[in-house]
This record gives C-alpha cells, sequence and structure tokens, in this order.
C-alpha cells in the first residue's frame, strides 16, 4: 500500500567502489619500514604480515626477501567490504557511519513523517499523469529548509515537447518560480501540475532555466534516466528519492552518474520509497 509509511524505507544508491567486490592488485611486499618505504597510493594497506628483526637483514629499514602478494587497490568504504579486503591483507578502515546509517535504512528515521507527505505528492501527480495519456510518472521537488514543496509534476512528454520527462517539467516549474522558465504547461491544469509560485502556468519566453539550489530534494515515483539526471546535476539538486526502477535508469540500473568523481556537482541518491515491492 503506498499510503502506508511502514511499508518503505529509503536506501542509499552508492558507487560501484562501495557496492562491488573488492578489486585485488598484486603488490611486491618485503621486511620494510613503511615510515622508510611508503607506498604512494596504497596508504590503506598494513603490513603483510609480521617479521621479527632476523627476518630483515637491514634493521634500519632496508629491503628484506620480496614476496607476492595480493592487496585492495583503494581503501574499503563499507563494513563488508572491510571484512572482505582484510582476508587478503590487514587494511585500515574508517567507516563512514552516514553510510553505515543509511544501509540500515535508519538514515531518515526522524524526518519519515513528512517525507511521506512528498511521496504522496508525487504518486498523486503520476496518477494525474496517467489520467491524461502520459506514462504514470510523478515528482515532487523539495526545499528541505523550508520544509515545503516548490513544485510538482509529472510526465509530459507525449504532448508538444518530447523532452518533458517529469524531472525536466519538475526543474522548468522550479525556474518559473524563479522569473525563468522554458516551456507551456496550458494543456495541464493546476490541479496536476504546479508550482508554489503567485505567478500563473502561462507560457513566458524561453531564458535559460534558472538553478535549482543545493538544498532541494527530489522525490521520484521512477528512477530518472539519462536525459534527466544531468539536468539534476546543472540545478545543483541535493537529493533524488525514487520508487520504482527502469530499465534506463542513470542512478544504478545503468549508470550511477551521480557517483562520477569529475562532475562539476554531486548529490545523493536513495531508492526505495515506494516500498520494499519496488525496490531493485
Amino acid at each position: 500500500d503506498p499510503c502506508d509509511i511502514d511499508s518503505w524505507v529509503a536506501y542509499p544508491v552508492l558507487s560501484n567502489v562501495h557496492t562491488h567486490d573488492a578489486e585485488l592488485i598484486e603488490a611486491f611486499a618485503a621486511p620494510i619500514l613503511a615510515t622508510v618505504y611508503p607506498l604512494p597510493g596504497l596508504t590503506h594497506t598494513n603490513r603483510v604480515r609480521a617479521c621479527k628483526d632476523k627476518c630483515n637483514p637491514h634493521p634500519s629499514g632496508g629491503l628484506g626477501n620480496l614476496f607476492l602478494v595480493k592487496t585492495p587497490a583503494c581503501p574499503p568504504l563499507t563494513r563488508s567490504k572491510f571484512e572482505q579486503a582484510r582476508k587478503h591483507c590487514p587494511t585500515s578502515y574508517y567507516e563512514d557511519k552516514q553510510v553505515t546509517v543509511a544501509l540500515k535504512g535508519q538514515l531518515f528515521t526522524s524526518q519519515k513523517a513528512k517525507m511521506q507527505d512528498y511521496r504522496m505528492a508525487a504518486v498523486a501527480a503520476a496518477r494525474a499523469g496517467q489520467e491524461r495519456g502520459m506514462d504514470a510518472v510523478g515528482a515532487a521537488v523539495v526545499d528541505p529548509e523550508a520544509v515545503r514543496i516548490v513544485a510538482v509534476g509529472h510526465d509530459c512528454w507525449k504532448g508538444v515537447y518530447p523532452l518533458n520527462h517529469t524531472v525536466m517539467v519538475c526543474i522548468d516549474l522550479v525556474a518559473r518560480g524563479q522569473g525563468g522558465g522554458a516551456y507551456t504547461h496550458d494543456k495541464y491544469p493546476p490541479a496536476s501540475l504546479f508550482c508554489t509560485t503567485p505567478h500563473p502556468l502561462k507560457y513566458m519566453a524561453p531564458p535559460p532555466c534558472q538553478p535549482v539550489g543545493s538544498c532541494r530534494t527530489g522525490t521520484v515515483q521512477r528512477r530518472p534516466c539519462i536525459i534527466c539526471a544531468m539536468p539534476l546535476v546543472q540545478s545543483r539538486i541535493g537529493r533524488v528519492f525514487y520508487g520504482t526502477a527502469s530499465t534506463d535508469g542513470a542512478f544504478g540500473t545503468k549508470w550511477k552518474i551521480h557517483t562520477q568523481k569529475d562532475l562539476t556537482h554531486r548529490f545523493e541518491v536513495f531508492k526505495g520509497v515506494l516500498g520494499q515491492q519496488y525496490q531493485n
């Protein structure tokens, strides 16, 4: 039941470095003092094995007999990856407590009641869009500092603009609330497609959309596609929550756009907000 607040938990969509099996590389090891001979890029590795002075012909820190070991290519970022890595080589682990709590589904426990309102707004928009012949996808954009919804929209891509996916519609609505906006939504009544702005939803001249702002949070009924992923980056979205999976999803199915290190802006993504039956 999508109306049941106990039916869903938000889980993080993490990078492959967090989720994939630990990548192992071969490295030469020796009885050596790391302070004298550091290992660039492998500072997370500890001593491969203990060795008394008699094993090392160079007590001052010189090399002893070399041998090959398998060691993690990068530091483990979760407890499970640490346990996996330490089977091969002693490894340092610095726990990210927020990630640990998020993986348990407990990160938003105190905010869940309010988040329920946001997700239901997205579900209602999806139903309204479906009644008008669109794909059943809805979204809500939230200002967490003001604790209010600033835009709600549904898919409009089957209308005049084929790129009017739900996320694109919501970004445009937020831009309209800031005096911008590029599309017309005259076909859709404010009851199902609106933004919290005094301006009516009439067509406006198409200046570039204004940025959404880094404090914004988006709740989407279906995982955003690649077309919608980059506008979220450029809009400086803060967090994205989605319910159902999609075959061309950009946040966990084919790609994980939000985890790319070379982006000009990065944000968090969480899945599962429509319940266990929708998780992927």
